[in-house]
């Protein structure tokens, strides 16, 4: 047949008719082929973008000191106070008149050394909260009236009442 249409030249036509309608085609209707392509051109370029944002970078000393410093509250407390300990064993006396100065240490200044340490801590707490990854775990969802296993998407702490029956009755009675 491919050399039929070449004696005859209607394969000339064909593809010009062929081209003209699919370009007429696609003033009203946007080729999806291309439209794949330059979503795949975009995705990359995004990705391209993000992976500069996230190069690492080597740190310099400044930025070691602070890292440093960072790290140092908690040993540091933990460490002191079991050197208060081992002070109140060693040297009794010194370490009683230390906390009878301790005694006169206003109670503003207690709250405010509360507060400073309480924010640093909850603040760290916080962040490692906010940014936990919540574990996937599978639950029995019936569906026509066979059990079947389907994920439940991440697990929270407040929905621990999924393996208990009486607490997914009373829940399914919420939802009616």
């Amino acid at each position: 047949m491919g050399m039929i249409d070449r004696f005859l030249g209607v394969s000339q036509g064909v593809t010009a008719l062929g081209s003209a309608a699919t370009g007429m085609a696609e003033v009203f209707t946007q080729n999806a082929t291309r439209k794949m392509e330059l979503d795949e051109q975009a995705y990359a370029h995004a990705i391209t973008q993000l992976g500069r944002e996230f190069e690492v970078a080597r740190p310099g000393l400044f930025d070691g000191v602070v890292n440093g410093l960072n790290r140092l509250p908690r040993p540091l407390l933990a460490m002191g106070t079991m050197a208060l300990f081992v002070y109140a064993m060693v040297e009794p006396v010194g370490f009683g008149l230390r906390m009878e100065g301790l005694q006169q240490v206003p109670e503003p200044l207690w709250w405010l050394l509360g507060a400073i340490v309480g924010f640093y801590f909850g603040a760290r707490e916080a962040h490692y909260f906010r940014h936990r990854v919540w574990p996937a775990r599978k639950v029995s969802v019936e569906a026509g009236g066979a059990d079947t296993k389907a994920l439940a998407g991440p697990a929270r702490p407040d929905d621990d009442f999924a393996d208990n029956a009486a607490l997914r009755d009373w829940s399914a009675s919420l939802r009616e």
